[in-house]
């Protein structure tokens, strides 16, 4: 195994404001395979690092002992040249990423391994492009005829959305519950999206159901497509939270526990009806074909128990969603050792320039005469 993994790397970090929690994916994951760990920073610099390294060693910036390291288009991943040295290529051929959120989850980091010719685990650009954006992922439900809440684009003009309050306002591009807010009207919902630094890419909305709650779901494609066990993540009290305060599954419920989304509070498998839990697991199958669902990702639904709504996908989901699999039960080790294998044998890209044979260039004429 040792061998098969000498030319395999961990990435994780990265700039974006999920960057802790990928530290905690990408450690597990580090730790699991025994692979080499590239360190992105919340500035973008990449670093090799100690792959024994607890997560406290990356609170305050850079640990100790990580050496530099670039990423060029055209020869991947290198350590840096002293100052009159030379950059040592690192002989890495497959990432497993660990990347939440930012440019690590929606597609920025996928094009440039793609353009570097390093195979990588997780969605391609466009699923990850499609899986980030809250708005388009929710078009292509419904127009699939998916069963799904509205949802609407957000900004401080907006004066309708065609559904009534109370509202949930989120980031369009972002993920992990940060920035999320419920609001009683339209006006106010407006005003957030002009205040908040969480919304200033883009805000979604939707209707804000309190009678729902969340049920989540686990996607592999390989060695082929499966569905996992069903959760229902719990909602922990909120310190200091007034008695009614609308409730919604947020970051620290996720994460607080120290784990990532492995430590988080759930009923797993969630307690939920037979005919309830068939329709999840038929259409998280019919989602991962529409999304083009590469890896392993976790799809969550809202219900109130009978009728069911297609919330989000989350493509790179927290802890790779490693407890999901109990039944069949997948160990850690095995779901890595998968999605390295799928990483390998289906490449997220074919470049070819078949058609671009000399023949409109030899045709084209002068530059000059076509910008007269």
């Amino acid at each position: 195994m040792a061998e098969a993994l000498s030319d395999v790397a961990v990435v994780f970090g990265g700039p974006s404001p999920e960057h802790d929690v990928s530290v905690l994916t990408g450690l597990q994951a580090v730790r699991a395979l025994g692979a080499r760990a590239l360190y992105w920073t919340k500035t973008g610099e990449w670093y090799e690092v100690d792959g024994t390294l607890e997560a406290e060693a990356f609170a305050a910036g850079l640990p100790r002992g990580a050496g530099r390291v670039q990423l060029s288009l055209d020869g991947g991943f290198a350590a840096e040249a002293g100052r009159f040295g030379k950059a040592r290529p690192l002989e890495v051929r497959t990432v497993v990423l660990c990347c939440h959120g930012g440019p690590g989850e929606d597609g920025t980091l996928q094009g440039a391994l793609d353009l570097a010719g390093i195979a990588y685990t997780g969605p391609s650009v466009a699923a990850a492009a499609i899986g980030m954006d809250k708005l388009a992922f929710g078009a292509l439900m419904h127009g699939a005829g998916l069963p799904a809440l509205p949802r609407a684009a957000l900004d401080p003009a907006t004066t309708d959305v065609g559904f009534d309050g109370p509202y949930i306002v989120k980031p369009r591009f972002g993920g992990s519950s940060l920035g999320i807010e419920v609001v009683a009207d339209l006006a106010t919902a407006a005003a957030l999206a002009g205040s908040s630094s969480h919304l200033r890419s883009g805000a979604v909305i939707e209707p804000y159901r309190r009678d729902l709650y969340d049920v989540q779901v686990g996607i592999r494609t390989w060695p082929a497509l499966a569905v996992s066990a069903i959760e229902r993540p719990l909602r922990t009290a909120r310190a200091g939270g007034a008695a009614g305060e609308p409730e919604i599954l947020g970051y620290a419920d996720k994460y607080a526990g120290g784990e990532g989304m492995a430590s988080a509070p759930r009923e797993l498998p969630a307690a939920i009806g037979p005919a309830l839990s068939a329709t999840v697991r038929d259409v998280a199958a019919t989602v991962a074909r529409l999304a083009s669902v590469r890896g392993v990702a976790r799809l969550d639904f809202l219900t109130d128990g009978t009728s069911l709504y297609v919330n989000e996908i989350n493509t790179i989901p927290g802890s790779l969603a490693r407890y999901l699999w109990i039944d069949p039960p997948v160990t850690f080790g095995a779901l890595l050792a998968d999605l390295i294998a799928e990483a390998r044998a289906r490449p997220t890209h074919a470049y070819t320039t078949e058609g671009a044979d000399g023949t409109v260039l030899r045709g084209a004429g002068s530059i000059a005469s076509k910008l007269a």
